[in-house]
């Protein structure tokens, strides 16, 4: 007589169907359950739908059907980023891109290399606070005459890293008309000499003068921007990303991605502003269409500018410049009024806030909402930086999430010392201390301000330091995140904050089967190797869109 099975046992048989559409057999997965307890499995089965039908654990029955053996490599969800620019990432991808560069120098050679053929030379990721000239820091902006030493009489715009600022040259401010008599425009800056001529550099609203200038992308261009930013999220382990800020155009360049079958990636579209807003969605929120891959549900604002360039709007003045406390956006009462519009009409509306005075200004926004409307949007606080420790109780409070840029940080470690104290510091980059106060945390990168590499975020969260061992025991270490809480901010953090919970962030019965295979295991390596990680496939609803070559 054969022993009688365990009730274990039977209920596992029972709930693997006899015929699977796809097994990945053993693997080393990882995945989140219901609750956020971090569990493991060895085989993932999808069906002919691209969802997930089940996961088994090492040693259970295998279904039938067709297998792909993942040779024991790890496989983990689809890593979703709360906090990107889609069309920007692109756009930089193909234009002068000067990130990294360490010096003015360098800058000028990045250019002269590769300064395109349009009309315009147009580029980013330059950063005055990186540059150096033989170990002594730049310490300023650098001028249209330095700019145009690399372009010649040739028009030239290039944003800063943060795209908080634009350098431009002097053909660019001619073209613009730009001069000493130019006021500077409300949210906006125009840097300036002694006798007041404008030097090169254009901060927040003023980057518009010369921006509107610029001829506008041809159809054929921003195609292929998109398709640049969904081959780099692919490569990179990306399966969803909110696009924080779009137009119509954006809009309507996704969604015909969509019905042709080349978004490769889910979108969570913000549209920036209420005027995009309106002409987006005039009829209210745009639920996830074309299985899923898309969604307009929310507005973006900006309160504040950045650090970097000293927009973002602070309650006392910068530690570094005596008499400048950055740009605020919008009057208190207005910024009230349009999140109070915007909530009415079911949008979730999701803040920039950089400074400890816009934090305060969008949380105190946030509280004029009526809590069950409120709670139900899920409103967002973008960035999050630098809050008065105060104010850090409030997103748990009244239900914000704090959408944050690991990244960040380990970029800004040096500079916000400068700009802002210790004091201020107090609450800056708080992940541990929101979490702990029972704040939701979605996690991102703001690409292509900071590369859109997931692991370097995680990497970031869990070690505060950069990709070069700085600090020696991190930055404000305090503030870490475990690699639990890290994986869940870009995982199932980041889809609630997308109002997809129930679509994607856990490979669990029912939701979409979008995940990646990895090199390593992180949950098995060293926290400061996990930036090395290389994704070797990415799986978008059961199809493969990214193979890495070798």
């Amino acid at each position: 007589m054969k022993p009688a099975r365990t009730l274990a046992a039977l209920l596992l048989l029972t709930s693997v169907p006899a015929v699977a559409d796809t097994a990945y057999v053993n693997a080393n997965g990882y995945t989140l359950d219901a609750g956020g307890k971090l569990v493991r499995f060895a085989t993932l089965v999808v069906d002919d739908r691209g969802r997930v039908r089940a996961t088994l654990p090492a040693g259970a029955p295998q279904p039938r059907g067709k297998r792909v053996d993942v040779a024991g490599r790890t496989l983990l969800p689809g890593l979703i980023d709360a906090h990107g620019h889609v069309m920007g990432l692109g756009e930089t991808a193909l234009a002068v891109d000067l990130n990294g560069t360490t010096s003015l120098a360098a800058a000028q050679d990045a250019i002269r290399a590769n300064p395109g053929n349009g009309a315009w030379i147009k580029g980013s990721g330059w950063n005055q606070e990186r540059w150096s000239d033989n170990g002594k820091p730049l310490g300023r902006f650098p001028t249209a005459a330095e700019l145009d030493a690399a372009t010649g009489n040739r028009p030239a715009f290039l944003e800063r890293v943060d795209g908080h600022a634009g350098w431009a040259n002097t053909r660019a401010l001619q073209i613009a008309g730009v001069t000493a008599a130019t006021p500077d425009p409300v949210g906006g800056r125009i840097e300036r000499d002694a006798n007041g001529a404008p030097t090169g550099v254009l901060i927040d609203a003023a980057m518009k003068l010369v921006e509107a200038k610029i001829p506008a992308p041809t159809a054929r261009e921003a195609d292929a921007a998109l398709t640049k930013a969904l081959a780099i999220m692919a490569s990179v382990g990306l399966t969803g990303a909110h696009d924080a800020g779009m137009g119509r155009p954006a809009w309507d360049r996704y969604r015909r991605f969509a019905r042709s079958g080349k978004l490769t990636a889910r979108i969570y579209a913000m549209a920036y502003g209420p005027d995009n807003l309106a002409a987006i969605a005039p009829s209210g929120p745009v639920g996830w269409e074309y299985d899923d891959r898309l969604a307009m549900m929310a507005m973006k604002l900006q309160a504040d500018g950045a650090l970097g360039s000293r927009g973002a709007w602070m309650k006392a003045d910068y530690s570094d410049a005596p008499g400048q406390r950055g740009i605020p956006f919008f009057e208190e009462g207005n910024l009230r009024r349009i999140v109070l519009d915007a909530s009415a009409k079911g949008f979730q509306v999701n803040i920039h806030a950089i400074g400890d005075a816009a934090n305060g200004a969008a949380l105190g926004a946030f509280a004029a909402v009526p809590e069950p409307q409120r709670l139900a949007l899920r409103h967002r606080d973008e960035h999050a930086q630098i809050v008065s420790p105060e104010d850090l109780p409030r997103f748990a409070r009244l239900g914000i999430i704090a959408s944050v840029q690991p990244t960040h940080a380990t970029s800004d470690k040096g500079m916000a010392e400068a700009r802002v104290g210790e004091k201020r510091l107090a609450g800056g980059y708080a992940w541990k201390t929101l979490l702990d106060s029972g704040a939701r945390i979605a996690g991102g990168s703001d690409f292509p301000v900071e590369p859109p590499n997931p692991f370097y975020g995680l990497h970031a969260a869990v070690t505060r330091q950069d990709r070069s061992g700085q600090p020696a025991g991190g930055w404000r270490i305090s503030e870490a995140l475990t690699l639990e809480q890290a994986f869940a901010a870009f995982t199932t953090g980041a889809a609630w904050a997308g109002h997809a919970e129930d679509k994607v962030g856990t490979l669990t019965p029912g939701k979409w089967a979008d995940f990646i295979i990895i090199d390593r295991d992180p949950f098995a390596s060293a926290p400061t190797e996990l930036w090395k990680t290389q994704v070797d496939e990415t799986w978008l609803a059961g199809k493969r869109v990214f193979k890495r070559k070798g």
